[in-house]
């Protein structure tokens, strides 16, 4: 048996017949047959089902038939535009294959086309080409352009990309904000930086400029790219601000955090020198951070240089950031810069607030040279600078003295202590005098510790008894002759001689 094959003049007739006979459900279940065989509706046709539809009162279905109609047209110009441009024709070729289409250009036909052949840039340079030649007084250019430049901005239409860009600013066509975002991400991903740049510039001299967080997202990306750029640092900072925005402090805290995700702080200084060249304004909280962050980098001359010209400038840096410095010379290999910047950072704050400061100070003198030299500076902070200490700064510098056998220093120490109102800190003293301390030794102890809160008696008891017990009686005597009658009329001390001087002849059988 054999089959009919309807072809697309058969199927028309049938909708007319349809339409004429008022068969709405008929009638499109055909139209929906002819679209799967890739048949469409013929002009007579849209006439003859269009009249027969509105003269039987059923102006919905006429209007629809208009709508499939045109979008019938739509897509089949698409279809053979789209076939054109992926042809192996030159440019002059296409465009005049194009011409012959004969339709209409429209906003809805060029979305079509750049969703189809969006992944080709050469061939959409065509086809925009081409529209801009063709395109009616009703064409939506800002419609237009975006589409162009979302597609053909890339690098290797990059030359394309910016003649877009230049013919939308003749037309005074802004860009899209869903395009600027496409194309930013696109460019910094490629690493496009300059594009990016530029494409920033041209956005914030549109409607829909980039907001805050584009700017600070694009500023990040500058200083974590391999081969930081100062430059474009500088550009975007100036773009942001001619276009009537504030560069806010919290701007460079974002830039910091980026820094040093790539573990680059020591940049610090020049990124924040390359935005106030761009126009932003720092205050001395911000040149701060710039200064600790270059310091936690270990850029510590740079760090310096940048606070001496601030604070040249007329910017009072916290105490703080001056301490940090200090205590990043005293950890490193310069402690003598330390030393040279500590009465810098006492002219910005009082000799009580400089303790951390001052015992790593200490703590880097020590390690670096010999504690005697810490003596020294501490000394000369406490007598002429009227620092004052932690009483662990004390404790640390009194230890190192007594193991590099400076004790005469050490017993200063202890003057020192107690001119700053601190207990005095003997038990080193006692522990290096009952091991192999000499008499001269004691008494260097104990002349430092009399005082009326402190009964020196005290002292000589605990030697005396530290000295019997560690077996250097010999030494014990000594001390006890040059020692004050007080000391050695007083019944404790008289009964322990008297104790070890009954013990000695048992301990000798």
């Amino acid at each position: 048996m054999l089959r009919t094959v309807l072809n697309s003049k058969c199927f028309n007739s049938m909708l007319q017949l349809a339409a004429a006979n008022s068969d709405a459900a008929h009638f499109w279940s055909l139209v929906s047959s002819m679209r799967s065989r890739g048949y469409g509706i013929s002009k007579t046709t849209l006439q003859a089902a269009t009249e027969s539809f509105r003269s039987n009162g059923m102006s919905k279905d006429a209007d629809m038939i208009q709508k499939a109609f045109s979008a019938h047209s739509r897509n089949a110009a698409v279809a053979e535009a789209c076939k054109i441009l992926r042809s192996d024709a030159d440019e002059l070729s296409k465009l005049d294959k194009l011409n012959q289409l004969g339709v209409e250009v429209s906003d809805e036909m060029v979305a079509l086309v750049v969703e189809k052949i969006g992944q080709f840039p050469r061939q959409a340079m065509v086809f925009f080409n081409w529209v801009e030649q063709s395109a009616g007084a009703g064409i939506n250019w800002g419609k237009v352009y975006n589409a162009m430049a979302k597609i053909i901005g890339r690098e290797d239409s990059i030359e394309e990309f910016r003649e877009v860009l230049r013919k939308m600013s003749s037309k005074e066509v802004g860009l899209d904000k869903e395009v600027y975002v496409i194309l930013i991400d696109r460019f910094l991903k490629r690493k496009m930086f300059e594009d990016a740049v530029d494409l920033f510039r041209f956005a914030m001299g549109g409607t829909e400029k980039p907001s805050a967080q584009d700017f600070v997202f694009l500023l990040k990306k500058l200083v974590v790219r391999d081969d930081m750029d100062l430059k474009l640092v500088m550009r975007v900072v100036r773009i942001y601000q001619k276009a009537g925005n504030e560069v806010k402090s919290s701007v460079f805290d974002a830039v910091i955090k980026s820094l040093r995700s790539v573990e680059r702080l020591g940049e610090s200084g020049r990124v924040l020198k390359a935005m106030e060249h761009g126009g932003f304004a720092p205050d001395s909280t911000v040149h701060g951070k710039a200064v600790l962050a270059m310091c936690d980098a270990g850029n510590l001359e740079t760090a310096h240089k940048h606070l001496a010209r601030v604070e040249k400038s007329g910017h009072k840096l916290d105490p703080p950031v001056w301490s940090a410095l200090v205590q990043k010379y005293s950890l490193g290999d310069d402690v003598d810069m330390a030393v040279s910047c500590f009465p810098e950072m006492l002219e910005r704050r009082s000799g009580n607030q400089v303790g951390s400061a001052l015992e790593v100070l200490v703590y880097g003198l020590c390690r670096k040279k010999e504690a005697k030299e810490a003596f020294k500076v501490l000394k000369d902070l406490v007598l002429e600078k009227d620092v004052v200490p932690w009483q662990s700064t004390y404790k640390y510098l009194i230890h190192k003295l007594i193991r590099q056998g400076h004790l005469k220093e050490a017993f200063d120490v202890l003057g020192l202590m107690k001119s700053n109102g601190f207990p005095p800190y003997i038990n080193p003293f006692i522990t290096h005098i009952l091991k192999s301390g000499t008499v001269d030794d004691a008494l260097g102890l104990l002349n430092a510790m009399s005082s009326e809160e402190f009964p020196s008696r005290t002292v000589y008891m605990r030697l005396f008894q530290g000295l019997f017990k560690e077996g250097r009686h010999e030494i014990a005597r000594q001390l006890l002759l040059v020692s004050p009658g007080s000391v050695q009329n007083h019944a404790d001390v008289l009964d322990l001689f008297y104790k070890m001087k009954i013990e000695e002849p048992t301990a000798a059988l």
